[in-house]
């Protein structure tokens, strides 16, 4: 019988009584008390609050660590204020560097001529540099521009296709109509041994870190501090031991060009199928040959991959290393800045753009292409890519045309300096109703980074050491909050810390700029295939053109200071938003996109409820490369009147102070490598969306 139909059951005597029986008033000015074992409303509705308190604890980690760092800052906090107080860094934390620093310059510089060191070690290593680069220049210069055009072009042919071929040929055109050829050569040659050298030392560290889970967990901080440390930093040791020329621009190109190739290169061989090893080893390989047969083979489009990220980080060091000596495009450019001559800067960074593109596009396609050939056919290709380069080469020396024609040259100095006159003449004293770029710099100096900079120096030691913590702690895991929390500690022990507030504020006002106009610009570019096919060639120029190529024309229009510093820094990491915004937005299920519609979302809505969210990764991705290239930007802003850590780094190696170029290196790497880990989460925070 069901429930609704039975009869209701007699009460039993005692809940006759219980129901039957009055309440017992309470006696005046005493409460009342609770009946034997049970707990009054207000202890269970704390034991419920509680209950709750805790499974929102267990169900939200981030509320969880937010707690235990809390909890963590009660107790330490008023003991550092009570040690130390809270107003900016404690000089008593403070560690001077200096003098050891000044006793080391002044020991290289009295020995540099004399000492065994000098004579037998780094005197040889110098003059291998030199001769390398020597002996490939005259190879160049030997081929003609007919023939290393041929080559170029035929190589391109062969690893690549048609397309790119076609793109190096006229790529190279270009470069001789801007009467730039030899300046190319020059920078070709130098890049070709910074590259070499930068692939080999990059795969021996590389191979050591895949196969050594003990030398992989060394390497790495020590590849995050070549790549974070500023160029200008490393520069200043370098022509210590060197002095000017070639040779220590090679040096300082390898160290910021190798790091690639050592990640990849692991990332390759630990990568490796774990069946295939198993597969070989039964097989009884040995270790060397589970490297050469199957490791290296399958890590091969790493690899690849590598040598092309060395090579477009060498091309970016083609500037910076002509303050030290180096001959090329990039002594070109840094004249051209010197003198704020936009037009020689864009002939001489035009060519340094279209060399990057050339071999960007020429690894890429080979790493896509590789293997997929027969043997026989590759080396027929092969032998006649080497018979037609010496046909032409013999051909051209026979007609004693080795150098570039005078006569088919087109000089685009005058005129991109009328044009930026005019933009001057136009733009810079005023616009009716919005004013003009002058009076824009003056106000992001003054409403922005003004009162950020007051606003971070203002801030307690111990505060901002709790926010970076807070930050990476809930994007990342205890390792990642305690790195980043050191690096900053590091930034205040070493002497720093006002001026690297100053390049924070710097750094966080360009990077929100950036990424209001990145996102804005890729969800336009993920929307449309034509608006991204009209971006791609724009995001590539803009992207390989060299940071110190964007300071010439900001300047003409903001004048110096810290916004043109952050006007270069904006258009310089741009590209990287934009492509890995819209890649993100691109990538995002399908299936998810066409539920949004049938539930009839708008277009907006798909945008903020479905895209944004599945996108997370490459987002936070996004915001971490934005932080990156802002700060190198910055650090170079100051040659422009920039200031701060960019400001020291420059007077150091302008006056041979180590001291005071080597300890705002330093700091500069600290402070990139607390935003690093303040803005990129770990792969399983990433993966959840956290």
């Amino acid at each position: 019988m069901s429930a609704a139909t039975s009869p209701a059951k007699p009460a039993t005597k005692a809940t006759k009584v219980q129901a039957t029986k009055p309440a017992r008033p309470a006696q005046p000015g005493r409460a009342a008390a609770p009946a034997p074992g049970r707990a009054t409303a207000a202890e269970a509705s704390a034991a419920s609050g509680s209950r709750n308190i805790l499974s929102f604890l267990r169900t939200h980690p981030v509320a969880r660590k937010l707690l235990l760092l809390a909890v963590a800052a009660a107790v330490l906090v008023p003991l550092a204020d009570a040690r130390w107080g809270s107003g900016g860094w404690p000089g008593a934390l403070t560690v001077g560097l200096d003098e050891p620093l000044d006793k080391v310059s002044d020991w290289i510089i009295d020995n540099r001529d004399s000492h065994w060191v000098f004579l037998y070690f780094f005197g040889h290593i110098s003059n291998a540099i030199v001769t390398s680069v020597h002996a490939v220049y005259v190879v160049l210069l030997a081929l003609g521009w007919a023939g290393v055009t041929a080559a170029a072009t035929l190589l391109a042919w062969r690893v690549a296709g048609v397309k790119v071929a076609a793109t190096t040929l006229a790529s190279l055109a270009v470069c001789g109509l801007l009467d730039m050829w030899v300046p190319t050569m020059r920078t070709l040659a130098l890049m070709a041994v910074a590259v070499a050298a930068s692939v080999v030392i990059g795969a021996l560290l590389g191979l050591a870190a895949g196969l050594s889970d003990r030398m992989f967990r060394g390497l790495r901080p020590v590849l995050d501090t070549m790549q974070a440390l500023p160029a200008f930093a490393y520069l200043l040791p370098i022509v210590l031991i060197f002095g000017i020329g070639v040779a220590p621009a090679v040096l300082a190109t390898v160290v910021y060009a190798a790091p690639p190739m050592a990640r990849l290169t692991a990332l390759g061989l630990r990568g490796t199928d774990k069946g295939v090893l198993e597969a070989v080893t039964s097989l009884g390989a040995t270790g060397r040959q589970r490297l050469l047969t199957a490791r290296l083979p399958l890590a091969r489009r790493e690899l690849l991959l590598g040598v092309n990220q060395t090579i477009m980080m060498a091309l970016s060091m083609a500037v910076i290393a002509s303050v030290i000596g180096a001959d090329g495009l990039g002594d070109r450019v840094y004249q051209a800045l010197s003198t704020v001559d936009v037009g020689s800067a864009l002939a001489a960074g035009v060519p340094i753009v279209l060399l990057a593109i050339v071999l960007d596009r020429t690894t890429a396609a080979a790493g896509e292409r590789m293997g997929t050939e027969t043997r026989g056919k590759g080396g027929q290709r092969w032998a006649l890519v080497v018979v037609a380069t010496a046909a032409v080469a013999v051909i051209t020396r026979a007609m004693g045309a080795l150098s570039w024609p005078d006569g088919w040259t087109v000089a685009i100095a005058a005129p991109v300096n009328d044009a930026k006159d005019w933009m001057v003449d136009h733009l810079y004293s005023g616009i009716p109703g919005i004013g003009g770029t002058a009076d824009w710099a003056a106000h992001y100096t003054g409403w922005v980074l003004d009162p950020l900079r007051d606003g971070l120096l203002g801030l307690p030691w111990w505060g901002a050491l709790l926010i970076v913590a807070a930050l990476a702690w809930v994007i990342g895991t205890w390792r990642t909050a305690l790195t980043a929390v050191l690096a900053l500690g590091a930034i205040g022990v070493l002497g720093r810390w006002e001026s690297s507030m100053d390049t924070l504020s710097q750094v966080l006002a360009a990077v929100a700029v950036t990424l209001v106009l990145g996102f804005a610009i890729a969800v336009g570019a993920a929307r449309s295939r034509r608006t991204e096919r009209l971006l791609r060639p724009v995001l590539d120029v803009f992207q390989t053109m060299p940071q110190f190529v964007y300071l010439i024309p900001v300047v003409a229009l903001f004048g110096v200071g810290r916004a043109p510093a952050a006007a270069a820094a904006i258009v310089y990491a741009l590209p990287a938003v934009v492509r890995i915004t819209s890649q993100g937005l691109r990538q995002v299920n399908p299936g998810a996109m066409e539920s949004a519609r049938s539930l009839g979302a708008t277009s907006g809505q798909q945008l903020r409820h479905v895209q944004f969210p599945l996108a997370r990764p490459e987002l936070l991705l996004a915001v971490n490369q934005a932080v990156v290239l802002v700060l190198s930007v910055v650090i170079i802003g100051g040659l422009v009147g920039g200031g701060a850590l960019g400001y020291e780094v420059v007077f150091g190696l302008a006056q041979g102070d180590l001291a005071t170029g080597l300890m705002a290196g330093v700091a500069i790497a600290c402070l990139g490598l607390m935003l690093d880990r303040v803005t990129q989460p770990t792969k399983a925070r990433a993966g959840k969306g956290a």
